[in-house]
């Protein structure tokens, strides 16, 4: 057992949520009729109300083992208890139950630009960031010019880092952590924020950081680059393992998991983000004659024919529809849009309405894709599914 660098058992994590008394929308109108209804008639005190405490788990019962130089992929559906557990093990947080047993130092890169103070130059960062992370300063010292070279911000480098983009945040972020010493290094989902060729960067630098006898473990919804990177795997959902073995077959239960939302109403999901001012509800998928289908056919027209709920029973404007694409692997394929198409919808109904999406030819090569909904009202999300179903 002497090669077992990390072991997890019985790992809990739970919160308290406190619900307070939703009070519905009041009109200005309402609020001035109050305050003089206040001014002429003496207050009467309301009685108050017990605040609901709900107890959640983040992670329940999650037990598993990482042998030194492992690279182990961590997936699972957003909320499914993936960055609370690499919080816990990075000693950030402690768990409420069970224990996490570590037998070496961690790198963690979890959020970008955790640990940057935006005052300080690029430089000063460095030193600062490396720090936090338990680099000494002559190890700093003995690897600026490698840290620099690898985020490419050399440029700007006496430049303090409040004017730098999240790009350049991740890059120079996963620059110190990537070229520390230490025997783990943990790395969640930051590297989407940079571009194609610094991802290709990072993930050579990781498995140069495995291949080294250093241990990595990566939170990713790329599939095709926990496939890659990854030999072994961990499904995570609603907290619970659901699944640890060889990367394949995990990835292979995470998608067929997948597969089966699509036949649950969009209404009842709760992966989604958002203002939520108008919502999904509803998705079919029609053929060219308008027929309901689960298969498209390759080079034919097709209809995408999607329910929205108004929530706010008022007229919106500026709205814009998108539909992404995934295949099997997790990589964005298609990505159909209003925004293409002709600009902004008219102002929409103030109740609930419908949104075609007509497709003259599905440009896709035969396979089973993943599709993801996403709303906006004048810039802003008002509702994003993760996923909403496949096809």
């Amino acid at each position: 057992m002497s090669d077992v660098i990390i072991r997890v058992e019985g790992l809990g994590k739970k919160y308290r949520i406190r619900h307070q008394r939703k009070e519905n929308y009041t009109a200005l109108r309402d609020v001035i009729v109050d305050k003089l209804r206040g001014a002429l008639l003496p207050r009467r005190r309301e009685p108050d109300e017990p605040e609901a405490v709900e107890d959640f788990w983040a992670l329940k019962d999650v037990s598993f083992e990482v042998r030194r130089g492992e690279v182990l992929g961590i997936i699972g559906r957003n909320g499914a208890g993936k960055s609370t557990l690499l919080k816990i093990l990075s000693r950030i947080t402690e768990p409420t139950e069970g224990r996490a047993l570590i037998d070496g130092r961690i790198a963690s890169l979890l959020e970008v630009g955790t640990g940057f103070h935006p005052e300080l130059t690029g430089r000063e960062n460095v030193f600062l960031n490396g720090a936090i992370l338990g680099m000494r300063r002559d190890e700093i010292r003995a690897k600026f010019d490698e840290i620099v070279a690898f985020s490419g911000v050399e440029q700007f480098l006496d430049t303090p880092v409040k004017r730098y983009s999240s790009g350049m945040y991740v890059r120079l972020a996963f620059a110190v952590a990537a070229h520390m010493d230490q025997e783990i290094l943990v790395v969640d989902e930051v590297l989407a924020v940079g571009d194609n060729q610094f991802q290709k960067k990072c993930l050579g630098k990781i498995g140069q950081v495995a291949n080294s006898g250093r241990t990595v473990l990566f939170v990713s919804h790329q599939m095709a680059t926990v496939e890659n990177l990854c030999r072994t795997g961990l499904l995570l959902d609603r907290g619970r393992t659901k699944l640890a073995g060889p990367a394949r077959n995990v990835i292979d239960a995470y998608l067929k998991d997948g597969a089966t939302q699509k036949r649950r109403l969009l209404a009842e999901q709760t992966d989604r983000r958002g203002s939520g001012v108008i919502r999904f509800s509803d998705a079919r998928l029609l053929d060219g004659d308008g027929t309901p289908v689960e298969v498209l056919v390759c080079g034919s027209s097709a209809v995408i024919e999607l329910q929205v709920k108004n929530v706010t029973r008022a007229s919106h404007h500026q709205m814009h529809v998108s539909i992404g694409v995934e295949n099997a692997l997790g990589q964005r394929v298609a990505t159909w849009s209003t925004s293409y198409v002709g600009g902004d919808f008219p102002a929409t109904p103030s109740g609930d309405f419908a949104v075609c999406v007509r497709l003259p030819r599905v440009a896709l090569i035969p396979g089973d894709y993943i599709y993801y909904l996403y709303a906006t009202i004048k810039g802003d999300v008002a509702d994003w599914l993760l996923p909403a179903g496949s096809f």
